[in-house]
Parts: C-alpha cells; sequence; structure tokens
C-alpha cells in the first residue's frame, strides 16, 4: 500500500504540471489514478495521505497548455460593479473604506488594500482616469502616514507601524476597545500599499510622492514586535492585554505576511522564519474528495495571498519536495470545493456542481434548528470550509469562494458563476455585484442578524464585504491578464521575500525590471450599526478575536 501511494503520487504530479493546471483533464487524471491504485469505487474519497518522506521530485516538461476559456460578458459586469464598490463606498477625503456596506460600521485596513488594487484597475478598464486614482490614492497614503500611532489605548490608529484591523471611518482612529492591532490585516493593506508603489511609475511629482509615501508605510512596520515565540508571528496585540499569544502556523492566509516581514529593510525576521512556517504544515497535507493537497478549509486561505503574488512556476523547498507550486495547490482545493458540494453529505439545499463555495462569510444568526429531522447550528458571520480539519458547513453558499477562484480553474468557475447569477441572481445580484452570501436551507421564522428570508428561496445577506469583494475584482484582472501578478513582480520587496523563503524558478529566476523606487526625500453616509451590532460584527470577522477565545466559546456573537 505504501508503494502504491508513492507511485499514486509520483504519477500524478509528473502528469499535473503548472503549464497543465487549468485543464480540466488534469482534475479527471488525478482522480482516476487515485481511484485506480486503491481499487477503489469510481467516486470514493481516498483516506488521508502521510507526509510524503521521499527526496525532492523534478517537475517534468510543461506541454503547451490547453486555449483559455473566453469570459462569458456577466464576468465584465461583475468586474465593473466590484469597482463601483470600492469607488462609491470610499470616504473620499481621506481614503478609509468601509469594512462592509451598506450597514457601513467602520472602515477595514484590509479593504482600503483592496482598494488601493481597485483603483489601477479601474485605470486600466477606463472606468476612472489616472489623474482621478493618482487622487484617490495619494489621499489615502498620505491619511494612513499621518495618523496617529502609540501604545494608548484611545486616539491612535495603530502602534509600531501595525494598524487596527478596523478604524473609525472619520478620524481613522481605533474604532472600539475590542479591536486588535493585526499582523495579517496590516499585510493586506500593505500588499495594496505595494501595489501602488509598482504601478504609479511615471516621472511625475505626484507619482513619485505615492512610490515615497507607500516605502515609509511598509519600512516603519516593526515585525518583530509580534515575535513573542521567534521565529513566527503573532496575530496582532492589544494595548489592554500585550501580545496576543497566537501564532500565524499551519498553512492559511499568512503566506504574504511572511514573505512582507522577511523582506523589510528596517525591521526583519529571519529566513528561518518561513522554515518553522512550513514546518507547521505537518498534519495539513493529505487527501480529500479525490484531491492530494495542503488543506485550509475556508477558501480564502487559498486565495489572499495569490491576489497579488504569482505562484505558478516558483516553488518553496515544501512544494519542490512534493513537485508543484501553491498555484497548483489552490487549484486541486477548488475542485475539491466543488466536489464537496457534488456529495453534499449534510443534504443542504441546492449544492451541486454549479453551485458551491465555502469561505469566511456572513450567515444568517447564531441558532440550533431542526433540519431533515436533526438539530443544526447555523452562524452568522463566520469561517466556513470543508476538508479533513477545522469543518463547518451550514449551508451558507458565499460567491467569493467559487468567484475568485477563476485563474485556478475556469472551467468549472465560470459555468459556476453563471449559475449562480441565473438562479439567485434577482435577489443575490445588485449595485455592487453579488452580495456576500446566500443560504437556500435556512427559511426559519426568527429574528436574523442580517440579511434577510426571501420567501421560498431562503436567506440572502444584505452587505457586500470588502474582503470578499477584493478577491473578486483583483482575480478577474488577474485571468484576463495576469494584472495584479505583472504588477507586482517588478516589486522588489516581493522578490526579495519570496526569494528569503526559497522560492526559485519560473519568473522569479527572470530578470524583472526593479521599479518602485523610494524617493531620497519627501516631496514638498447611511446610518451606523449600534455599538453592540459593530462589535458582534467586527469580532467575528477577526481571526485574533477568534483565536483567542475558548474553542467552545468561539462560535458566539458577543453582546
Amino acid at each position: 500500500m505504501r508503494s502504491c501511494k508513492r507511485l499514486q503520487r509520483n504519477d500524478v504530479l509528473k502528469k499535473i504540471t503548472p503549464a497543465s493546471r487549468t485543464s480540466w483533464f488534469a482534475g479527471i487524471a488525478l482522480t482516476l489514478l487515485v481511484a485506480g491504485c486503491q481499487k477503489a469505487p469510481e467516486g470514493a474519497t481516498a483516506a488521508p495521505a502521510a507526509k510524503p518522506a521521499t527526496p525532492a521530485v523534478s517537475v517534468a516538461a510543461k506541454p503547451e497548455p490547453p486555449a483559455k476559456p473566453e469570459l462569458p460578458p456577466l464576468f465584465r459586469d461583475i468586474e465593473r460593479r466590484t469597482f463601483q464598490f470600492f469607488w462609491d463606498t470610499t470616504n473620499e477625503v481621506n481614503g478609509m473604506t468601509p469594512d462592509r456596506y451598506p450597514s457601513r460600521p467602520f472602515a477595514s485596513i484590509a479593504s482600503v488594500g483592496y482598494a488601493l488594487t481597485a483603483y489601477p484597475i479601474g485605470i486600466e478598464n477606463g472606468w476612472v482616469s489616472r489623474t482621478q486614482a493618482v487622487d484617490r490614492t495619494l489621499t489615502t497614503l498620505k491619511f494612513l502616514r499621518d495618523l496617529p500611532q502609540g501604545p494608548q489605548k484611545e486616539g491612535k490608529a495603530g502602534h509600531k507601524g501595525f494598524y487596527y484591523h478596523f478604524l473609525d471611518m472619520n478620524t481613522g482612529h481605533r474604532f472600539n476597545t475590542w479591536v486588535e492591532l493585526s499582523s495579517v490585516d496590516t499585510s493586506l493593506l500593505l500588499m495594496g500599499v505595494l501595489f501602488a508603489q509598482s504601478y504609479y511609475d511615471r516621472d511625475d511629482p505626484r507619482e513619485r510622492e505615492i512610490r515615497w509615501i507607500a516605502d515609509t508605510i511598509y519600512k516603519r512596520v516593526d515585525w518583530t514586535f509580534l515575535q513573542n515565540n521567534k521565529p513566527l508571528i503573532s496575530m496582532g496585540w492589544f494595548p489592554e492585554s500585550g501580545v496576543i499569544p497566537h501564532d500565524w502556523k499551519g498553512y492559511n492566509e499568512a503566506m504574504m505576511v511572511y514573505v512582507l516581514a522577511m523582506a523589510s529593510p528596517t525591521h526583519p525576521v529571519g529566513p528561518e522564519a518561513w522554515e518553522v512556517w512550513t514546518r507547521s504544515y505537518s498534519e495539513l497535507w493529505g487527501v480529500f474528495q479525490g484531491q492530494e493537497y495542503l488543506t485550509f478549509a475556508p477558501h480564502f486561505g487559498h486565495q489572499y495571498s495569490h491576489v497579488w503574488i504569482d505562484f505558478r512556476g516558483i516553488q518553496d523547498a515544501y512544494m519542490r519536495e512534493r513537485g508543484m507550486d501553491y498555484f497548483e495547490n489552490s487549484r486541486r482545493a477548488t475542485y475539491a470545493q466543488r466536489a464537496y458540494a457534488i456529495e453534499n453529505p449534510m443534504k443542504w439545499k441546492d449544492y451541486g456542481e454549479n453551485v458551491w463555495g465555502l469561505t469566511a462569510s456572513d450567515g444568517p444568526q447564531q441558532t440550533l434548528q431542526e433540519y431533515r429531522g436533526e438539530q443544526r447550528p447555523f452562524r452568522h458571520y463566520s469561517a466556513r470550509g470543508a476538508g479533513f480539519r477545522e469543518n463547518f458547513d451550514d449551508g451558507t453558499i458565499a460567491p467569493t469562494a467559487a468567484v475568485a477562484s477563476l485563474p485556478f480553474a475556469p472551467e468549472i468557475v465560470i459555468p459556476a458563476t453563471e449559475e449562480m447569477h441565473r438562479r439567485y441572481g434577482d435577489y443575490l445580484y445588485s449595485s455592487y455585484g453579488f452580495l456576500d452570501s446566500f443560504n437556500p436551507s435556512f427559511d426559519y421564522d426568527i429574528p436574523l442578524k442580517t440579511g434577510r428570508i426571501v420567501p421560498g428561496k431562503g436567506w440572502v445577506a444584505s452587505d457586500y464585504i470588502g474582503i470578499d469583494q477584493g478577491p473578486i475584482l483583483a482575480m478577474i484582472a488577474n485571468y484576463r491578464n495576469d494584472f495584479v501578478w505583472s504588477v507586482m513582480k517588478k516589486n522588489r520587496y516581493i522578490r526579495d521575500g519570496l526569494k528569503k523563503a526559497g522560492f526559485q524558478g519560473g519568473w522569479l529566476d527572470a530578470k524583472t525590471e526593479q521599479a518602485a523606487q523610494a524617493a531620497p526625500a519627501a516631496p514638498p453616509s447611511p446610518a451606523d450599526l449600534d455599538a453592540a451590532a459593530a462589535r458582534a460584527l467586527g469580532t467575528a470577522e477577526s481571526r485574533a478575536n477568534q483565536a483567542a477565545q475558548p474553542e467552545a466559546a468561539r462560535p458566539q456573537q458577543p453582546e
């Protein structure tokens, strides 16, 4: 059996190379090989594979990739509406982008990072002029640069270069005492800041100022401040209680945290951080729904870092050992999501080959309700996902899980996007594209946290959420012409961080023009939610807040 496992992995990896990752046949090949090797019935799920102990596997010669599926007109409409979310809802006076809209309780620094990425997409598509985008970007960066920082509990936007997860939409100060200084949300902001640094590359005084301010914001982050357990990095800090005792480890969205931290020219963490980070993957590699990959159940973990970093054809030591790359890993995770929905072990309504997508999203309510003769838990905002660890599925589907996976598996994402728009668009698709989520199985007559019940159709969210909108817009742009990826390949900090993490191959080894050099010197709404509701939303969306709670208490919404 052990030799069969090894044969299965090596044969699959030789057939599935980065160049063929978007092929429908690759997914079929993997499934058939697993089934054939184990002599299991078709459709059977293989047992989780042990961590491979084999030496490095050479990647086979790359065949010519198949023709990329053409995007139907719906995707152009999704792009435009999703762009308008960032352009219309951002405070034009200071550049603060709301965490969600229309409830708009506070700004999210992660949403600001996605907004800074969205503006150049708007330029390239002719939706705004370069002058308009430069104005908005400069406003945002100047405001971020000048916000007060310090260890005080109130009146500050951040500390040691990091920013609080949620800021007041007008003052930019920490929104409330339950808001943490967040390493991952600061990283999402910084990816947008560095994207702006590399995109605005003209020899123009205002674009030079963008590059200089971006450099200032990035360089002042003291990554070592959150290293109580070196070389790992903590999820964050509270002025009331200090560094959060939970570090970024395992496989998740924090790849970008370590890339940015290792590349810092001022306060770096050592390259050994990446080795320890990947060592913590140990129990996360295995087989789920016929796909062998590094698992993280909520799909955002397979998307966020990929928004800005093109992982196609580049490998760290961990992926070199497995003969694949992180892009291929996300492709397999996407196929596993769809296969889970087709199997639908919990018998939720409407799940199937074109209705799928579990990630962190809004949900109807924190409640127990009877479904198909048994008590089932439902949640409000929560991470949702399926895998061989950390599962939670209450029938709530988020379109961003599928749509933002477009570059990984267009052959299954395009029909899923079209079907969700066709079947649910009358109440799920509106001014800014897809609302955050929907649950056809939830039709209970009880008070809701957010959203509404559509008679005969179930629950649908009432908000758009910035960190779900951003990946949709950016990943469609990446699918069309590698736009965000191509810009970020020029950023010396991203390249340096990847190299320090041990990445090699592909575009990273090629000579790419270095852009976005720092300038040598500085050149001359709708009603807010009440405090309790805002706190409930914010703490539910914070990975650090959730990690700090006892396991049994994590699903509960604070009052």
